[in-house]
C-alpha cells in the first residue's frame, strides 16, 4: 500500500496525517510542539513511526514548517519558531528517519491542499492566508505552488500593516527584528496584545471571542478592530495579486464570522469599484496544511 505521511510543525501543535494513494485518512495524531529544536526533531520521529504502525506501511514523507529552507544555505530561515532559524531540518529528519525529506512553508501547504480540494478548487489562482501563532500566507496559481526564487511568495505577513492609524504606529515589535509588520497584529498573540493593551485585561482568543457573541463591548471592539486590520492587510494582497479566491485557515479562521466580515470590509481598500475576490473559509479545517504536506510526494 502506498501511504504519505505529512506533518504540520506549528508553533504550538504538531499535527501529523498518513493518507493513502486517493486521499482516504489512515491515521491522524496531533501533539503540542516542543519549543526546543532537538525535541521537534523527536516528536516528528515519533509521529512518523506512530502513523506507520497504524497504517501498517512505510510512507514518504512531506513536511510544512512556520518558515522555508534557504536555498543558500539549505537551513531554516525566516520562522517564526526561532529555535528552527539556522537549523539543517531536512538534512536531519532524513537521517533520523532513513530517507529523503520534503519540507515546505506550511503556507504554502495549505494553499495546495485548499487549491487542489478545498475552497479553491477550480480557481486559477488562490492565495492561503495562515492565521494563527505567526501571519503566512501561499500562492497557487493553476494547481502550482507559486515560491519564487527567495522562497518568500506569498509572506504578506511581514509586510508593513496598510493604512495605519496613529495609534498603530510604529507597531508591536516582531521578532524579525522591524515593527509594525502585519503578524504583530493579526497572529493569535497578537489580537491577545491588542485587547489587553486597550483594556488592561489579559484574554485567550476563545475567551475573548465567547465574551463577544456574549456581547461584551470590550471584546468586540477588539474583533472589530482585528476584522478591520485583516481587510487592509488582504486588500494590500488584492490589489497586487489580484486572487480568486482567498482561503483562511490557522487557528484564527475559527473566529466566527470572519471571512464574511472581511468580505464587507474589502471594497474599503480594495483599489477597484468592485470586489469579485471570494473569502472563503477553508473546507479542511485547522488540518488542511498536513495534507498539502502529505501531497509534497
Amino acid at each position: 500500500m502506498s501511504v504519505r505521511i505529512g506533518i504540520d510543525l506549528g508553533g504550538t501543535k504538531t499535527e501529523a496525517v498518513a493518507l493513502a494513494a486517493d486521499g482516504a485518512e489512515l491515521a491522524r495524531r496531533r501533539v503540542p510542539t516542543p519549543r526546543d529544536y532537538e525535541g521537534s526533531l523527536r516528536a516528528i520521529a515519533g509521529l512518523v513511526a506512530w502513523l506507520e504502525r497504524e497504517a501498517g506501511a512505510t510512507g514518504t514523507v512531506g513536511v510544512g514548517i512556520p518558515g522555508a529552507i534557504s536555498p543558500a544555505t539549505g537551513l531554516v530561515k525566516n520562522a517564526n519558531s526561532t529555535w528552527l532559524i539556522g537549523r539543517p531540518l531536512r538534512e536531519d529528519l532524513a537521517a533520523r528517519l532513513g530517507r529523503p525529506v520534503r519540507v515546505m512553508n506550511d503556507a504554502n501547504c495549505f494553499a495546495l491542499s485548499e487549491a487542489t480540494d478545498g475552497a479553491g478548487a477550480g480557481a486559477a489562482v488562490v492565495f492561503g492566508v495562515i492565521l494563527g501563532t505567526g501571519v503566512g500566507g501561499g500562492i497557487v496559481v493553476r494547481g502550482e505552488c507559486l515560491q519564487g526564487p527567495n522562497l518568500i511568495a506569498g509572506e504578506w505577513g511581514h509586510n508593513p500593516l496598510p493604512w495605519p492609524a496613529d495609534d498603530e504606529r510604529p507597531g508591536p515589535p516582531c521578532y524579525c527584528g522591524k515593527r509594525g509588520c502585519i503578524e504583530t497584529f493579526l497572529s493569535g498573540p497578537g489580537l491577545e496584545r491588542d485587547h489587553a493593551r486597550h483594556t488592561g485585561q489579559p484574554l485567550g482568543t476563545r475567551e475573548l471571542a465567547r465574551r463577544a457573541a456574549a456581547g461584551d463591548p470590550a471584546a468586540r471592539a477588539s474583533l472589530a478592530r482585528y476584522h478591520d486590520r485583516l481587510a487592509r492587510g488582504l486588500a494590500g494582497v488584492v490589489n497586487l495579486l489580484d486572487p480568486d479566491v482567498v482561503v483562511l485557515g490557522g487557528g484564527m479562521s475559527n473566529l466566527p464570522g470572519l471571512a464574511e466580515a472581511v468580505s464587507g470590509l474589502l471594497p474599503r481598500y480594495v483599489f477597484s469599484d468592485q470586489v469579485a475576490t471570494r473569502v472563503l473559509e477553508n473546507v479542511h479545517g485547522d488540518s488542511s496544511g498536513v495534507r498539502g504536506a502529505a501531497w509534497l510526494w
